[in-house]
């Protein structure tokens, strides 16, 4: 049969360069053959377009819900969206002037509202390039900054936007391009740290690591444990609130992007210096002084349990120690007594700044008065966790191992010779 002549129509070529393209046809669309930068910064505004968004409607809705109350005649439309750009920029660690009152407690459920938008735009719209990567970090960081202008920020919030821009942008966005089909392994990646990095260095960053986490699922499993203790308080504060369908999905949300500020603050609770909701209160396992508390209903899983069993808790600091200690012991294949050492110290640092870090995002003023001190002091926690993991891990990996027994032979050994000699 004779092939037919002629010029090729454009939707038979487009369909030819889609079969062509090794590509999944799932991640091809008409900005492919845009420049990798570019992709790049369109990925970042995608990203922040649709966590700004998940704030901003919502807020529209409940100002069109309240706008038949005469107190909000005066109130524009704008001034919604003006809060939740202030929202948005605290999950992103800038202070937020709400009503008058500075808030600087980080609502780290709107953080990981915001990492989850940088992940599912990256790993659909990006390109795991270094220039791609790049420019979708740049242009994050960029977009946080424009809007802390635009809501009037200062230098110190400018600079606080563009360190909260570039930390959730690096999180969020390098995961998401690194779950792009064309992305290089992760070993890969690493490769160039990994080479010029001590490998007991990097054990004790992974220890470390783990440490923080064990320590984050227990204080997630506490706090279950707290909302379940107290769950009649709570829900005797939601009937006297009276709220109506909209208040009552308002504060829903609200809660929501603070239970993880709970979690953080049950791990306070168990490595002993416990956190404070209001300046004068404190809730710690061997004190609990609770002082006037917002009707909120997630407060009522505040425990108040002190003393007996629960003075033990800080006791789960050296477990987690240990386990790190173990996953040291497991990993490292050390050269020199001296290798052991620097994991174990490594791993006591990383965890206790990673959680000090946490804590500190998870503190700060939440309203006037006594609320402009809740949460917890992040360097005693933090020292406390390196010193309780490092402590545990210690003992859980350095008797274990062969060059450590090694030297203590080989000290035993002088030792008895010293001693011969001179009798000899």
């Amino acid at each position: 049969m004779p092939t037919p002549t002629g010029p090729v129509p454009v939707a038979g070529r487009a369909r030819r360069v889609l079969q062509d393209d090794p590509r999944p046809s799932f991640f091809t669309s008409t900005i492919d053959g845009a420049p990798r930068w570019a992709v790049g910064v369109l990925t970042a505004v995608q990203a922040a377009a649709l966590s700004l968004l998940a704030l901003a409607v919502p807020a529209v809705a409940v100002f069109v819900a309240t706008s038949a109350d005469p107190a909000n005649a005066e109130v524009a439309w704008t001034r919604a969206v003006v809060v939740a750009a202030n929202l948005w920029l605290l999950a992103h660690g800038v202070p937020a002037a709400l009503g008058g009152t500075v808030v600087s407690v980080v609502p780290l459920g709107l953080t990981a509202l915001a990492l989850f938008t940088c992940y599912a735009s990256a790993r659909r719209s990006g390109h795991a390039t270094r220039g791609g990567a790049v420019a979708s970090l740049v242009g994050y960081a960029g977009i946080t900054v424009l809007v802390a202008l635009a809501v009037g920020a200062g230098v110190v919030g400018l600079l606080r936007a563009l360190l909260g821009g570039l930390v959730v942008g690096a999180l969020g966005l390098g995961v998401g391009l690194l779950r792009r089909p064309e992305s290089p392994p992760w070993a890969q990646v690493v490769a160039p740290v990994r080479d010029r990095v001590p490998a007991a260095v990097l054990v004790g960053l992974r220890a470390g690591l783990v440490a923080a986490s064990s320590l984050l699922l227990l204080a997630s499993v506490l706090t279950m444990l707290w909302v379940l203790a107290g769950r009649a308080t709570i829900t005797d504060v939601v009937r006297g609130l009276s709220l109506d369908a909209v208040g009552g999905v308002v504060l829903a949300v609200a809660q929501l992007a603070f239970v993880p500020n709970l979690v953080v603050w049950a791990l306070a609770w168990v490595v002993g210096p416990g956190f404070a909701v209001g300046a004068g209160s404190r809730f710690a396992p061997d004190e609990v002084v609770a002082g006037p508390l917002p009707a909120l209903p997630m407060l009522g899983a505040l425990p108040d349990v002190v003393g007996g069993p629960v003075l033990l808790a800080p006791l789960l600091v050296l477990g987690v120690g240990v386990l790190a200690g173990l996953a040291v012991h497991r990993w490292l294949e050390p050269t020199r007594l001296r290798d052991v050492w620097v994991a174990v110290g490594v791993l006591a640092a990383s965890s206790g700044i990673l959680v000090a870090l946490l804590v500190a995002a998870a503190s700060g003023a939440a309203g006037p008065g006594r609320m402009a001190d809740v949460g917890a002091h992040p360097g005693a926690v933090g020292l406390l966790v390196a010193a309780g993991c490092g402590l545990a891990a210690v003992c859980a990996s350095v008797p274990f191992d062969s060059h450590v027994r090694a030297a203590a032979r080989g000290r035993r050994a002088r030792r008895r010779g010293g001693a011969d000699g001179p009798a000899a």
